[in-house]
Parts: C-alpha cells; sequence; structure tokens
C-alpha cells in the first residue's frame, strides 16, 4: 500500500513512518525537516498549508494519515489549515488524528461531567481546532476515518488495546503512540473502517 503521512516528524507520525516500513508500505512522509526522519521513506518537503506543495506528496497515494498536532509555543491553529489545504488536492482517503477529549459519549459521569469540562476548557483552542477538522472532513465527501485517542505517552507497542466506534472506551485514559500509529495502520489497510470514528485507549 502507499500511505502518505503528513506530520511525520512528529511523535505519532515518526512511529507510523517506521511501523508501516516494516510493513511493507511504500511511505511518503511529509516534513519540514527531514532531519528526525528513518531511512527508507520517499520525502517530500512540504508547508502542509499550502496544496500545490502537498500535491506531490498525494499524488499516486492510496491513503493519507494526517497526524499532526498543535504546535509547541504557537496559538495558531494547524490542524484545520493543513486538513483544508490536504483536502484540496483531492485525497483518495484521509485518515485523521483526532483526540476523544472533547468528546464525552460513552465515558462514566465523573469523566465526561467533572474531568473533561475542565480539560476543555484549559485546551480549549486545540480542541476547537480538531473539531473543525473533523467537521471539515466529514463534510468534504472525501473517504475518511477519523482515530480519537486520549491522552498520549511514549510507551512501548504493544498491538492490544480497546477501541469504540460509537463512542469512547470505558475509563480509557491513555495510550502509547506507538500503539496509536498501530490503529492508524491497521484502519489504513481495512477500508470498512471508512466514515468511521475510531475512539481507542487501553
Amino acid at each position: 500500500m502507499r500511505i502518505t503521512v503528513i506530520g511525520a516528524t512528529g511523535g505519532t507520525g515518526l512511529h507510523v513512518v517506521r511501523q508501516a516500513l516494516v510493513a511493507g508500505h511504500e511511505v511518503t512522509a511529509v516534513v519540514r525537516n527531514p532531519a528526525r526522519l528513518p531511512a527508507g521513506p520517499h520525502v517530500v518537503i512540504a508547508d502542509v498549508t499550502r496544496p500545490d506543495e502537498l500535491r506531490p506528496a498525494v499524488k499516486d497515494s492510496d491513503v493519507v494519515i494526517t497526524a499532526l498536532g498543535p504546535r509547541r509555543g504557537s496559538p495558531e491553529p494547524i490542524v484545520t489549515p493543513a486538513l483544508s489545504a490536504l483536502l484540496d488536492t483531492s485525497p483518495p482517503r484521509v485518515i485523521l488524528v483526532s483526540n476523544s477529549g472533547m468528546h464525552g459519549a460513552g465515558d462514566p459521569w465523573p469523566l465526561r461531567y467533572l474531568i473533561k469540562p475542565i480539560l476543555q476548557r484549559v485546551l480549549r483552542r486545540t480542541y476547537a481546532d480538531a473539531m473543525r477538522a473533523e467537521q471539515t472532513l466529514q463534510d468534504s465527501g472525501t473517504p475518511w476515518t477519523i482515530v480519537r485517542p486520549p491522552r498520549l505517552t511514549d510507551g512501548p507497542l504493544t498491538g492490544t488495546y480497546r477501541s469504540a466506534t460509537s463512542g469512547n472506551p470505558r475509563w480509557a485514559a491513555s495510550i502509547s503512540r506507538a500503539d496509536l500509529a498501530h490503529c492508524l495502520l491497521r484502519a489504513a489497510t481495512d477500508p470498512a473502517t471508512a466514515g468511521q470514528t475510531i475512539s481507542i485507549g487501553y
């Protein structure tokens, strides 16, 4: 499979690239600085908010995984602008990393009504960007999958985690970036996940 990864040098993106290469996929990594990338992927250096720069990375791809998150030290949104630019390139399919923190369905009441409202106030700008991105993708007409992880850690790849498509797994408070990447690649190779929102966690 030909997989394009946007945000390929981020915490999750690096795991996606490495695992995809090990699995034998043909990987195109979209980055600003390729210094952190492992050997193996085709590299496209691009401003992810410019469709003309993204277009060479998307051409001939089977699926695009966008693993972008908020930029440290910058209040400006990046996920929605980058997604909008990507959609202008007519990608065949998009898998978007979002988050489960801004969604309460399936959560037990202390998490849904006490803990998450605090997180939603603290992270309101990040969540607003992510919510706009989800809606933009769902309204785009492009085949899509949205993956919603909870708090990300630097733990190991286990391949063992819970997932749900009708809300969040109960008390799923964290997941490693390696296992998030595992879920993203599993979704990429499973056409049945098109049109699904998948919440994951331990």
